[in-house]
């Protein structure tokens, strides 16, 4: 828990650390009982002002230590209370209105987010939501789910009327109020439902605490109780919304700029589909020892291999090229006919041919899809390939032959169109920091950063993914034999959690046995699928097989003096990023 967001700034450290005793959180929950029960009493304003307030700054004490008040209804509850307990103080009626504004404008954001975000997916549309959630041990409830298996047309039309009740809350505010209580009711009866059946029930008293605010700014000012009632918070919640939107604006520009700039001495080659490719290239030029090509993942990008790249290339003097696919980054894919996987082999080959002399040896290094591609275009770059490195690599046959995968890959899907979706509509502006990005070194994470959250890479990788899937899940037959040496490095939480995971990273290394290469799987201790690459810790060792591979079984046998420029490598040549 100390490691969350809310918990790095000192100062609420020691105020979590001094709520977090046994007898000092009992006694807190014991006070926010009785102020409870003291507030379904008539009394004073103010007194009820105190409570509200106490309630709203002891939930936000207490959830950092018990992660308790993060659920959407904790946060509804604790913005009524909070401001509530303001507009009860002595503040003016101007000041009160806001409030009331301010709050009815939280309930329709609340609604209509939810609904929208809802209506960007597939299941609510087809109506698969809810017998799906019916399902769940959290969540669900067997008899709600034989009723909408037994009745599927009423459960699809009870899921879409959910979607128009969420999506169209804000015509509330049509009609002059006449639309108020039919909206509110279905508001309120669908949280009573959900409190019934799917056990929130927290959130049918948190919600409608919003629905008197949203009944007081709709009724028409020809009601004495709202003649005088001030609606400037409309005009200026306008003004900040327009503002907002003008500012994502100015930073998803930027960020695209970023994305799309390369490195200072980033270069680019067009390949047979008319894409054009950037690349960088580092390390030392050893003729003698083979070039390391780096392949990203899907959804990545080339500075996911900042920590490896830095180690191989400036600490060992290995030549190195990472460059990015045809859609990712400062690459563009020019080409108007549908995408295919084999559209990206080709453009790698065209790349490692035309950036490198024709004499010089490859070793292809790729992080999951990367691996497979780089997997495939051994045979069409023959002798020039050296060896090959798979970290945590796409198994052909991964869809066929595991359940975990498959059942992945449908949510992986989902989650690509709707990053998409949102990114294109400009909602990368409100993407937080991964921490992942954090992890990689200082100077590249503005850069990842900005690839993150900008719609090329999610609109690149969800087409890529497509034409993946497609093949993924209609493959037949083994893996050809590779002539080349090969090695598997698997993360320890993926074949974890899917030990068929391992077995076809073995057959990925007898494929190269069988063209009677070194074939070899290696797992990294306590390394997932993602930090093999941005942990430092774990792509050290990763780094290091990379290098005893590159080594022993990539590399011709050279000189001592050679050999010893592996400890104190001089001379750099080429561009470096």
């Amino acid at each position: 828990m100390k490691k969350t967001p809310e918990s790095r700034v000192p100062a609420i450290q020691k105020m979590t650390n001094a709520v977090s005793g046994r007898k000092t959180t009992l006694a807190i929950h014991a006070s926010r009982v009785a102020c409870s029960l003291g507030m379904l009493l008539p009394g004073n304003s103010k007194w009820r002002a105190a409570g509200n307030l106490y309630l709203g700054v002891t939930t936000t004490v207490l959830q950092a230590r018990h992660r308790y008040g993060t659920d959407g209804a904790d946060q509804v509850a604790t913005q009524v209370q909070a401001v509530t307990g303001l507009a009860r103080l002595p503040v003016s009626p101007q000041v009160k209105d806001a409030l009331m504004w301010y709050l009815a404008i939280q309930a329709n954001m609340s609604y209509a987010a939810s609904g929208w975000a809802k209506m960007a997916g597939t299941m609510w549309r087809d109506g698969s939501a809810l017998p799906g959630v019916m399902r769940t041990r959290t969540y669900g409830w067997e008899r709600a789910y034989r009723l909408t298996q037994r009745y599927p047309r009423a459960s699809k039309i009870t899921q879409h009327g959910v979607l128009a009740m969420e999506c169209l809350f804000p015509v509330v505010y049509l009609a002059g109020g006449r639309l108020t209580r039919p909206v509110i009711a279905a508001a309120g009866s669908f949280h009573v439902a959900n409190a019934f059946v799917m056990g929130l029930g927290r959130f049918m008293t948190a919600f409608p605490a919003m629905h008197p605010m949203v009944a007081y700014t709709t009724a028409p000012k020809s009601f004495p109780v709202v003649a005088d009632r001030d609606d400037r918070m409309v005009k200026t919640a306008l003004v900040l919304l327009a503002g907002g939107v003008t500012a994502a604006g100015v930073m998803a520009t930027q960020r695209r700029a970023r994305a799309v700039a390369g490195w200072p001495t980033s270069r680019t080659v067009t390949t047979r589909n008319g894409n054009v490719l950037t690349y960088d290239t580092g390390g030392q030029d050893h003729p003698d020892r083979p070039v390391l090509v780096f392949n990203h993942g899907l959804a990545s990008t080339t500075e996911h291999f900042a920590w490896m790249v830095e180690r191989l290339a400036f600490d060992l003097g290995y030549a190195s090229v990472t460059y990015s696919r045809a859609g990712y980054g400062p690459s563009k894919r020019l080409r108007d006919t549908p995408y295919t996987v084999q559209e990206s082999v080709n453009d790698l080959e065209d790349l490692i041919r035309e950036a490198l002399p024709e004499d010089r040896k490859v070793v292809l290094v790729g992080h999951s899809l990367g691996g497979e591609l780089n997997r495939r275009v051994v045979r069409q770059l023959g002798d020039r390939v050296a060896g090959v490195v798979y970290l945590d690599p796409t198994h052909p046959a991964q869809l066929v032959r595991s359940d975990k995968q498959r059942k992945g890959s449908e949510i992986f899907t989902e989650s690509l169109a709707l990053m998409s979706l949102w990114t294109k509509l400009g909602f990368g502006a409100l993407l937080g920091r991964p921490d992942w990005v954090n992890d990689l070194p200082a100077a590249y994470r503005k850069k990842v950063f900005a690839h993150y959250a900008d719609s090329r890479l999610w609109v690149a990788a969800d087409q890529e993914w497509k034409a993946v899937r497609e093949e993924l899940e209609n493959y037949t037959g083994n893996l050809e034999p590779l002539p080349v040496p090969g090695l598997v490095i698997a993360a320890q939480l993926t074949v974890d959690t899917d030990p068929e995971q391992l077995l076809m990273y073995h057959d990925i290394a007898r494929s190269h046995e069988a063209g009677d290469q070194h074939g070899e799987v290696v797992v990294v201790e306590r390394g997932g699928h993602d930090t093999i690459l941005t942990d430092p810790r774990h792509t050290r060792t990763a780094t290091e097989l990379v290098a005893d591979f590159v080594r022993e079984h990539c590399t011709p046998r050279a000189p001592s003096a050679v050999q010893e420029s592996d400890e104190n490598p001089s001379g750099k040549v080429g561009d470096t990023k």
